[in-house]
């Protein structure tokens, strides 16, 4: 299983001769006193290490290399175990991208599928990790994770981002990092929604999940969108009708918003951490005793706090090298061989980061267990348009690059018409497999569209970027020839 695991109840079994007492971090009532039970051992006999939840004691220290390999093999659903099986296109796309730099189309394809396995590590050592950590802290810590392979693509886009047009090494990325903020966010309100919906109606009539995290959850996702797209919707009703340079006053927007959106996150994480936490505990809890594989998953073998640390390590310098890699080839694969902006962003971009997230929710759905996948799906939407796009906004910002959020309308529209859409499939507390097939096959529906939408040319009036002929936005140039990386 994916999501936080807990023991419930205080009762005593006995393994090899000794008394083990169940794995309990919640409040025992002796006397009229409550008090903190922490155990000394836990449901597989491991000695609990002080500041460890028994749900992840691992019963060792340190790093020991046979374990460390076997159980990150083994990972935590037969899907991801599967995925495991990719590795090999780890070596094989650094080497080819050292022996082979010409071959681009490789390169691409081969840090592509490179990056699924990767992320999948970052998800299941941070899943192990967020074991050992009380749950709501837990949760939110794996969702965080999940999302350091966007924040990292995002960050590698920014720094090879280059927009000046007179430049030799001109190439500017900001449309597609824009496109991938709302890609980002599709991805998890329509295609992995929709997954975990589908995949958990399969064994059920419906599922049922809880307010405290479906309706928080689709209020904030749809502040989020509203924010958002202000930006957009500022340049969009005054490019036609002014003669002001409205780039700079964009920008400006754009940063002010970004910090607004990043101290709504701040209160997001405090309400869910501190005022509010002993609801989601509950909530959480009442999934647990859902799952239906809960004792086997009790019993795998887990990984030690150092080798946790350990594999992140792994992974993130993997996902760093893959997504170098990756970057270097998109204006390639965008102008060579005539991939749209939209759907580089959109589509292909989150798709391959957001690999671990989508797997952990499906995991949790198809174990009956709604709560946690709507927290991982939720709270990686969240993450996404509150945290990842703001502060690429505001590094940007720091780097004296036009970072904004001036969204194409095409993507603005799909991207308020996806959130209400799932937040009319959250509002009922229920989902069934019809409600999951239909947020796919509308996702598939953006998918064909946003493939078939064109790059625009130099001197549409859709673009707010600087031409690098002119040098001025949005000013026509003659010739009509394509501007790169240009929504």
């Amino acid at each position: 299983m994916f999501g936080r695991r807990k023991e419930r109840g205080g009762a005593v079994t006995r393994t090899s001769g000794q008394d083990i007492e169940l794995a309990n971090s919640h409040e025992a009532k002796g006397d009229g006193v409550h008090k903190h039970h922490h155990p000394r051992f836990n449901h597989n006999g491991h000695k609990v290490t002080r500041g460890i939840h028994p749900d992840g004691e691992s019963g060792r220290k340190g790093v020991h290399p046979h374990h460390f390999v076997r159980i990150s093999a083994r990972s935590t659903s037969k899907i991801s175990m599967i995925v495991n099986v990719l590795w090999p296109f780890v070596p094989a796309a650094i080497a080819v991208r050292y022996a082979r730099p010409e071959a681009h189309v490789w390169i691409f394809a081969l840090n592509y599928i490179a990056m699924v396995p990767s992320a999948n590590l970052i998800g299941f050592a941070g899943q192990e990790l967020a074991r050992k950590l009380p749950k709501v802290f837990g949760v939110l810590l794996e969702t965080f994770l999940g999302g350091v392979v966007e924040i990292v693509l995002f960050m590698v886009l920014l720094h090879k981002n280059n927009d000046d047009p007179t430049s030799d090494s001109y190439n500017n990325f900001i449309p597609v990092i824009r496109a991938a903020i709302l890609g980002s966010i599709l991805a998890n309100v329509l295609l992995c929604l929709g997954f975990c919906f589908f995949a958990g109606g399969l064994k059920r009539d419906e599922q049922e999940f809880d307010a405290a995290i479906s309706e928080v959850g689709s209020g904030l996702l749809m502040t989020a969108g509203f924010g958002l797209m202000i930006p957009a919707a500022f340049f969009t009703s005054l490019s036609g009708s002014t003669s002001v340079d409205l780039s700079d006053r964009v920008l400006t927007i754009s940063r002010v918003t970004s910090v607004i959106l990043f101290v709504a996150f701040l209160l997001y994480t405090w309400f869910q951490m501190r005022t509010h936490h002993s609801i989601y505990d509950a909530v959480l809890e009442k999934d647990e005793a859902r799952d239906h594989d809960r004792d086997k998953d009790l019993k795998k073998d887990k990984l030690t706090l150092t080798e946790c640390i350990l594999a992140l390590v792994i992974a993130v310098t993997c996902v760093c090298l893959h997504a170098v890699y990756l970057v270097e080839q998109i204006e390639y694969i965008v102008e060579e061989k005539g991939v749209s902006d939209s759907f580089m962003g959109l589509i292909l971009v989150p798709l391959v980061e957001k690999a671990a997230e989508h797997l952990t929710a499906v995991d949790e759905a198809w174990d009956n267990q709604m709560n946690f996948a709507l927290a991982h799906v939720l709270g990686a939407t969240i993450q996404t348009a509150l945290f990842n796009g703001p502060l690429v906004v505001i590094v940007g910002w720091g780097l004296q690059k036009a970072m904004d959020l001036n969204f194409e309308i095409f993507n603005a529209v799909i991207l308020i018409l996806a959130v209400i859409v799932a937040g009319n499939f959250l509002r009922d507390g229920k989902s069934n497999y019809l409600e999951g097939a239909l947020c796919i096959l509308i996702y598939i529906i953006i998918a064909v569209a946003s493939f078939k939408y064109p790059n625009p040319h130099e001197g549409s009036a859709s673009t707010s970027e600087p031409s690098p002929a002119t040098g001025e936005h949005g000013a026509g140039v003659a010739g009509g020839e394509k501007l790169r990386f240009l929504r």
